[in-house]
């Protein structure tokens, strides 16, 4: 039975124009369709996790949940600040922003302990996640203010202005990776192809892939909301795999060119090119598919984001190479075919390809494998295991706003604000829900839990007690003069959580009360977390196995396959904790070191390194399996395979190291760890993994490498089973 990609290839080679446009049409319709429906942005319930989420949830319920709010700090622009004018300039302020829409009300001027600041504090209405689309008018306002009173300093901050400056950072940071990724990954195809037409193919169709992903996730967000995240990961993950699955193709296509001494046609090279790599390219991109989706196990909105951005951009890579692309290389080949012609009627030589089965530098690579596989093996997997040992003092934490980059105007005012008014750096929320008939004990037991907090130095003694209009729900909120992401602030949320309010609220019997805050959240998530990632982790061992099994009827493949993959990302990440958890790179990587890794960062790069490395594994692999299903035996097969396929794998690895290393040049600290670490990934995987590793492994394991097979009789068609005349495999 003839497959699927095969019959796909066929027809956009036969009808390369219908196909092309075809693919074009689909890109604009999934731009238009995106731009039609819009962007579901994850809300702020969508976030809620642990105990700090419950908490929030309760509070919303009463409507006593916190609002957005802007802080507007007045000083004198040198010399000590004059009160007189200070307070016109924030009685201007209240006036102008009170009358705004997008304002619930703004708090009374409050002086500093040395009297060199005034802040005055607005409230903005609706979620804080919508506040930073609102704060633009009140920035006006202020601006105005400062016109008008331009002997003084007006400074704003504030979640809004933070999250908005966030933003727009992102913006650029992406702008700026954009131009570094763009060349280099052309230059790099450039070497690779020797031809500026054929390294803008890859180029060209990665971007046009993108651009469909783009649209497509925008009407996904309807089923999984968009958190902000999903244009990085569609732009980090499509340019890698859409480069590599088109490079699969395109070095396939011409070593059969050059096999074909001219023989074949166009169309008859495309269907070749189908019937091998185009299956690798099936098989490696439902791999990545299905291993990202465990991501979904997480039970994050933020994760479900990436996993979502990632699903849709490697699909739509996949149905590009298997599309357009076999249109692109039939149009192209005919192309060269008149070129050849040409040439011919004037007597010239016929040019001679390039040599597409590795060189000498891949010989000498894989000699020590070769020779002394034992050896090879041990060393390397030795010097991967000394990469290992750093992970033992791994420390994750929820990347808070403090991290975020002061090249952020309304983050250098933040810290203004918290030098100033120490009062406000913490809040820690306590919610309390009972009867309504009991709200006099949950008041008297909430009163008793400030006075306990107000007698330990962590806490502020400053506390404010509300009651919702049903008198259903309580909230306490407690002040701390420490930074949301310090030990102090941290310690304060312990001996609430685990002295007072059991001592106070958990003597109420049946009430239900919580902590929420910043501090809470930063504490929650990473706990959530770790409770998640046993799922996480036994779900994507699970789904690697399975795939590689799928891919090679080998259970010594996938079990080897899994062990790998755990080896070089627990190698990328205990690199990770080396450089980002101490000072001595700082420097070098343009960051402050916070002492830890982003929450998010190691389930990220365990999923998505699992499924980009199936990218090579089975390119690699099934270049080996061919070669001895034509009868050559296992030592040659691999010392061939691994050789072929050498160039190809060292190219894809360049570019997706360049597209990754461009993300550690963004100022946002959880996206540097992230490029940083698939970079290291990438690079271990394809020179020391599938080079070293690999190739010693297999060759120790002899046919046993294809247990329970027989390489001679395989049961059941392989991946890239080509029969002598035809080369067609059968894809189930």
């Amino acid at each position: 039975m003839e497959s699927l990609t095969v019959r796909i290839a066929r027809s956009s080679a036969r009808h390369p124009w219908r196909a092309l446009i075809g693919w074009l049409v689909f890109v604009a319709l999934c731009l238009a369709a995106g731009a039609a429906v819009g962007t579901n942005s994850a809300r702020t319930a969508d976030y809620r996790v642990g105990e700090a989420g419950r908490a929030e949830a309760m509070a919303a319920e009463g409507h006593l949940e916190r609002r957005p709010a802007e802080q507007v700090l007045i000083s004198a622009r040198s010399g000590p600040l004059d009160a007189r004018a200070a307070d016109s300039a924030a009685r201007d302020l209240t006036a102008r922003t009170a009358r705004l829409p997008e304002v619930a009300g703004v708090a009374a001027p409050v002086r500093s302990a040395d009297g060199r600041v005034l802040m005055v504090e607005v409230t903005l209405k609706g979620e804080e996640r919508d506040a930073k689309d609102k704060v633009g008018a009140l920035t006006e306002q202020t601006s105005a203010v400062q016109r008008a009173h331009p002997h003084l300093l007006l400074q704003e901050t504030g979640s809004p202005s933070i999250s908005k400056g966030v933003d727009e950072q992102r913006g650029a940071d992406l702008a700026l990776s954009e131009k570094i990724t763009l060349p280099v990954t052309l230059l790099t195809l450039l070497v690779v192809f020797g031809s500026l037409t054929m390294a803008a193919v890859p180029l060209l169709l990665a971007l046009s892939s993108i651009a469909a992903a783009v649209g497509l996730s925008m009407i996904a967000s309807h089923l999984s909301p968009d958190t902000g995240v999903g244009t990085n990961v569609i732009l980090m993950i499509g340019l890698a795999v859409g480069v590599d699955y088109t490079l699969f193709h395109l070095k396939r296509e011409r070593e059969e060119r050059a096999r074909g001494g001219g023989r074949l046609t166009s169309e008859a090279l495309v269907e070749l090119a189908a019937s091998t790599s185009g299956r690798a390219v099936t098989v490696s991109g439902f791999a990545v598919v299905a291993s990202t989706a465990t991501l979904y196990l997480a039970s994050d909105v933020i994760f479900s984001s990436l996993a979502t951005g990632t699903v849709v951009v490697v699909l739509v890579a996949m149905a590009s190479s298997l599309t357009a692309l076999p249109a692109l290389l039939t149009l192209l080949g005919r192309r060269a075919g008149r070129r050849q012609a040409r040439r011919a009627a004037r007597g010239l030589p016929a040019r001679r390809p390039r040599d597409e089965n590795g060189g000498r530098a891949w010989t000498a690579l894989l000699r020590p494998a070769a020779r002394h596989p034992l050896a090879t093996l041990c060393v390397s997997v030795l010097a991967l295991l000394a990469l290992v040992v750093p992970l033992a003092g791994l420390h994750i934490a929820e990347m808070s706003r403090d991290t975020h980059s002061r090249e952020i105007p309304a983050m250098r005012v933040y810290d203004r604000l918290n030098a100033a008014f120490p009062q406000q750096r913490v809040t820690h929320q306590v919610v309390v829900r009972a009867d309504a008939a009991r709200a006099a004990e949950v008041a008297a037991a909430l009163t008793e839990a400030a006075r306990l907090a107000g007698a330990d130095p962590l806490f502020t003694g400053a506390h404010r007690l509300r009651t919702s209009a049903d008198h259903r729900i309580s909230t306490l909120e407690l002040h701390v003069p420490h930074l949301g992401d310090s030990a102090p602030a941290r310690a304060s949320l312990a001996h609430l959580r685990e002295d007072y309010l059991p001592a106070t609220v958990g003597r109420l019997g049946d009430a239900d009360y919580g902590v929420s805050g910043d501090v809470a959240r930063y504490t929650d998530y990473p706990a959530h977390q770790n409770s998640r990632l046993p799922l996480v982790l036994g779900a994507l061992l699970l789904v690697t196995f399975l795939m590689t099994l799928y891919a090679f009827r080998s259970v010594a493949l996938a079990l080897l396959g899994v062990a790998l993959n755990l080896l070089s990302a627990a190698a990328a990440l205990g690199l990770l904790v080396l450089v980002f958890q101490h000072t001595w790179a700082e420097g070098l990587l343009d960051f402050r070191s916070t002492g830890s890794i982003g929450s998010r960062v190691p389930l990220f790069l365990f999923v998505i390194l699992f499924g980009l490395s199936m990218d090579y594994q089975v390119f690699v692999v099934s270049r080996i399996r061919e070669a001895v299903l034509a009868g050559t035996p296992t030592r040659q097969a691999v010392l061939d395979g691994v050789r072929r396929s050498a160039s190809v794998v060292t190219s894809a690895a360049v570019v997706m190291t360049t597209v990754f290393v461009s993300f550690v040049f963004l100022h946002i600290i959880e996206m540097k760890q992230i490029g940083f670490v698939l970079a290291a990934a990438v690079l271990l995987d394809a020179f020391v993994v599938r080079v070293l590793i690999l190739p010693s492994a297999m060759l120790l394991l002899g046919e046993r490498s294809w247990w329970p097979s027989r390489p001679g009789r395989p049961a059941g068609r392989s991946v890239d089973q080509v029969p002598p005349r035809r080369r067609v495999v059968d894809v189930r």
